[in-house]
């Protein structure tokens, strides 16, 4: 290289550093952080730092004002039970410390797949042993009317016991009475001779949106006065039971990133502006029993309309059609002919229902109820169930691709029909395409089963990870329909099934002890 092309170089070098020097300089003198100040210890930043600081600022104060505004509502409840304990093969009641939780044992019963530690639960229940004689629950509640009237879960009192309520104050009151819902989880207690209550004020749940900032208040692991913070992950969550479906807790959940954990369970979930949007009710975790980030609260217009009838009535009225239903997903949608996620399927009519008695039939898909548009299974069960008991409301239904419009009368839901069990059964014929084996439905098995006069095959085994594994059917289930044509044993099914094309999907009815419902057997290559 020859020194003339070496010298431009070296100036086209000290160009370019003076100017990378020139845009270092302005950058770092608009970024320019003044002393601290003296009164108030903070770094004073420019003008050009300002909007972001003042917005991280103006949300800490909207943190601190929501949580101050509330916490005085928030109180921690405590639920003591009368204990047995066997000397001697005699059973003796008394009152006793108490070790243990019954609000978590509740808990975890309505919801298995929440899962405790075992040194969570040794450090918030105590050991367990036969010397034991009691157990004690804690858990958090809020205050919603100031004549001494306290929202919370039902598994924060459930089990009879004395219940103990502590202000924010420090003041403790007994319950003096105690009205629970357990179909919503929600409870409600009522305390005497407390002055100066302060009430929490409610929100509106449904007009809280995803990503909304949210704070979570209670008492986890028993420290009072606990606030986290999050935002609004999901809504319309479901939590059903594995072990039953009528375990499951009728409510469309918020979900929250906001820290739940043991004993904020009752507590308030509000948000920027103090108002309660929901009921801290449950986490989910993976291996242990603290937050992972996934908790979930009972919406408060929910739980406003429950606890006005606990208060009022001690028990809560809902309307219900009388319908087996499920939602539509993209396989379901496409062998019906709609869009997914508009209506539900009726997969099953009580005999003397509301539904029956407006004209529902198995098969129909019910787009609107009440003027409102149907979006999934639990969506119906929450628009219907809160509707007037005795209302005539108005039902549009799809029935072979024609909009039918029926009217049905709303009746108040009563104890719940006898669930379906499942039994073995022998001789089956196996289908290797499919991964299952069925055998023809017996009057002798359809009694077993609790579906007197019921007509299909029952599925014996089913292979793991085949077709039918993936589409949900399980051992135990009668298939009733295949492409809405019933089969009565098993030769009829495999007639309808040489009918069908895997690659398009085969729609199935199936009955269960959970009721009946729609699944599709598709191959997808």
């Amino acid at each position: 290289m020859d020194n003339k092309r070496v010298t431009r170089y070296r100036k086209t070098a000290w160009v370019t550093g003076g100017m990378l020097l020139l845009v270092v300089a302005a950058v770092f003198s608009s970024l320019s952080v003044r002393a601290a100040d003296p009164e108030n210890g903070e770094l004073e930043a420019t003008k050009d730092f300002a909007p972001s600081l003042e917005y991280a600022r103006s949300l800490s104060r909207a943190f601190r004002k929501a949580a101050r505004d509330v916490q005085p509502s928030v109180v921690t409840v405590t639920q003591r039970e009368v204990a047995i304990s066997r000397v001697k093969g005699r059973a003796d009641q008394r009152d006793g410390p108490r070790s243990g939780n019954e609000a978590f044992d509740e808990l975890f019963r309505q919801f298995p797949f929440l899962r405790s530690d075992p040194d969570l639960r040794r450090h918030f229940e105590g050991e367990r042993g036969p010397s034991r004689r009691g157990r004690s629950g804690m858990g958090s509640g809020v205050v919603i009317d100031r004549s001494g009237i306290i929202l919370t879960n039902n598994h924060v009192v459930a089990g009879g016991g004395e219940v103990t309520v502590r202000l924010h104050d420090g003041r403790e009151f007994e319950a003096v009475e105690v009205k629970t819902d357990p179909e919503s989880d929600l409870a409600i207690i009522r305390i005497e001779h407390a002055d100066d209550l302060t009430e929490a004020r409610l929100g509106d749940s449904d007009r809280i949106e995803i990503g909304d900032w949210v704070l979570a208040l209670g008492q986890p692991f028993g420290l009072e006065g606990t606030v986290t913070a999050g935002i609004i992950s999901a809504k319309g969550r479901g939590l059903p039971s594995s072990e039953h479906p009528r375990q499951s807790v009728r409510a469309d959940f918020l979900q929250t990133d906001a820290a739940i954990n043991p004993g904020n369970s009752g507590g308030p979930l509000v948000d920027l502006d103090g108002r309660v949007v929901g009921i801290n009710t449950a986490i989910f975790a993976r291996g242990g029993g603290g937050n992972d980030g996934v908790g979930f609260a009972v919406p408060i217009n929910l739980a406003n309309w429950v606890s006005r009838q606990l208060i009022e009535e001690g028990v809560v009225h809902r309307a219900y059609l009388g319908v087996g239903i499920q939602s539509l997903n993209y396989d379901l949608a496409n062998q019906f002919g709609v869009p997914p996620h508009r209506g539900v399927i009726v997969s099953a009519v009580m005999p003397d229902s509301p539904a029956a008695e407006a004209g529902l039939k198995q098969g129909d898909i019910i787009m609107q109820f009440a003027g409102e548009e149907v979006t999934s299974s639990r969506h119906l069960q929450r628009v219907v169930e809160r509707a007037p008991l005795g209302s005539r409301q108005k039902l549009v239904v799809l029935r072979d691709g024609e909009r039918k419009r029926l009217t049905v009368v709303c009746q108040e839901l009563q104890e719940p029909s006898p669930q379906f069990t499942t039994s073995d059964t022998s001789a089956p014929d196996d289908i290797n395409e499919l991964g299952l084996e069925v055998s023809s439905l017996s009057a002798e098995v359809a009694e077993r089963l609790g579906m007197e006069g019921a007509e299909g095959v029952v599925v014996t085994n089913v292979r793991r990870g085949g077709l039918a594994a993936r589409a949900g059917l399980q051992r135990g289930m009668v298939i009733a329909e295949i492409n809405h044509q019933r089969v009565a044993n098993t030769e009829q099914f495999r007639e309808a099934l040489s009918k069908q094309s895997l690659e398009e999907g085969v729609l199935l009815l199936v009955r269960s002890r959970g009721g009946a419902r729609y699944l599709v057997i598709r191959s997808r290559g």
